[in-house]
C-alpha cells in the first residue's frame, strides 16, 4: 500500500488540468521514439516546457526515455556501426557536461533560440539532399558527438547533429536507428549522473516521470512494431517531419499562441 503523502502526490499530479495534455504528448513522443529511434525529446521538450516548464520537461524526459529505451538499445546493439558509434560517443562525454552547465547558468530563452535554429539548419541540410560520402573522420565524429551532447545536456535535444551526420550518409535506416538508440542510452547515463549531482531531480520529477512514462513506454512498443517492414524512404520522410515540427514548435515567437 502506498504511503499517504506519496499517494497524494500522484493524485494531485493526475488532478492537474494540464495532466491529460501531457499524457497525450508523452504518448505521441513514445510512438515516434519507437518507430524512428529518436524524436521523443524533439516533440516532448517544447510542448511539456510550454505546459509545465523546462525544469520539469528536461529531467522527466531523461528518466522516461532512458529507462524506456534501454531494452531497445540492447536489442539494437548488434546492428550498430561501432566504428562510427565510439568516436561520436566520446565526443558526447565532452558535450554533455557543457550542456548541463548551460541549463544551469545560461538564459533559458537564449538556449531555446539556439536549439530552434540548430534544428532548422539540420532540416535544411537534409532536405537539400546533403550527403556525407565515404567514412566519417574521427575529428568530425568527435565534433558531432560534442554538439549532440551539448544539446542533450542543456535541453535533452541531441538528435539534430546525429541526423545530419548519420541520416545524411549512406547507412541504411536500420543502422542509423540502432546507432542513435545506443548512443542515447550512453548519453542518458552520463546526463543522469550530472543532473543528479546538480540537484535537478526531486519528488515531483519522479512522480511525473512515472505517470508520463507508462503511456510513453506502451506507445514506444507500438512504434517499434510499426517500424518493421518500413522502407528507408519512409524512415527519412518521417525523420524530416519530426525535425521540422521540433524547430517550428520550439520557436519562442510562438509562446503567446500556446
Amino acid at each position: 500500500m502506498l504511503h499517504l503523502p506519496l499517494w497524494s502526490a500522484f493524485a494531485a499530479a493526475a488532478a492537474d488540468p494540464r495532466f491529460p495534455y501531457a499524457v497525450a504528448i508523452a504518448t505521441v513522443a513514445g510512438l515516434v521514439r519507437g518507430f524512428s529511434g529518436f524524436g521523443s525529446a524533439l516533440i516532448y521538450m517544447p510542448l511539456i516546457s510550454a505546459i509545465y516548464s523546462p525544469a520539469i520537461a528536461a529531467p522527466t524526459i531523461l528518466l522516461i526515455d532512458t529507462l524506456s529505451g534501454l531494452p531497445f538499445a540492447i536489442h539494437a546493439w548488434p546492428k550498430t556501426n561501432r566504428r562510427e558509434l565510439l568516436p561520436v560517443s566520446t565526443g558526447g562525454v565532452v558535450g554533455v557536461p557543457l550542456g548541463v552547465l548551460a541549463l544551469l547558468y545560461v538564459d533559458p530563452l537564449s538556449l531555446r533560440w539556439f536549439i530552434a535554429v540548430l534544428v532548422l539548419i539540420a532540416l535544411a541540410a537534409l532536405a537539400a539532399g546533403w550527403r556525407y560520402h565515404g567514412k566519417p573522420t574521427v575529428r568530425a565524429s568527435l565534433g558531432v558527438g560534442a554538439m549532440s551532447g551539448f544539446g542533450a545536456g542543456a535541453v535533452q535535444i541531441g538528435a539534430p547533429p546525429l541526423l545530419v551526420f548519420w541520416l545524411g550518409g549512406n547507412n541504411r535506416a536500420i543502422t542509423v536507428r540502432a546507432n542513435i538508440m545506443v548512443y542515447f542510452i550512453l548519453q542518458g547515463v552520463l546526463s543522469f549522473a550530472l543532473y543528479l549531482y546538480s540537484g535537478l531531480f526531486n519528488a515531483e520529477i519522479v512522480v511525473l516521470s512515472l505517470l508520463f512514462g507508462a503511456p510513453f513506454a506502451l506507445a514506444m512498443l507500438a512504434g517499434a512494431y510499426w517500424f518493421h517492414g518500413s522502407s528507408d524512404v519512409l524512415y527519412r520522410r518521417v525523420a524530416y517531419v519530426i525535425i521540422g515540427f521540433a524547430g517550428l514548435a520550439s520557436l519562442p515567437i510562438f509562446d503567446g499562441l500556446r
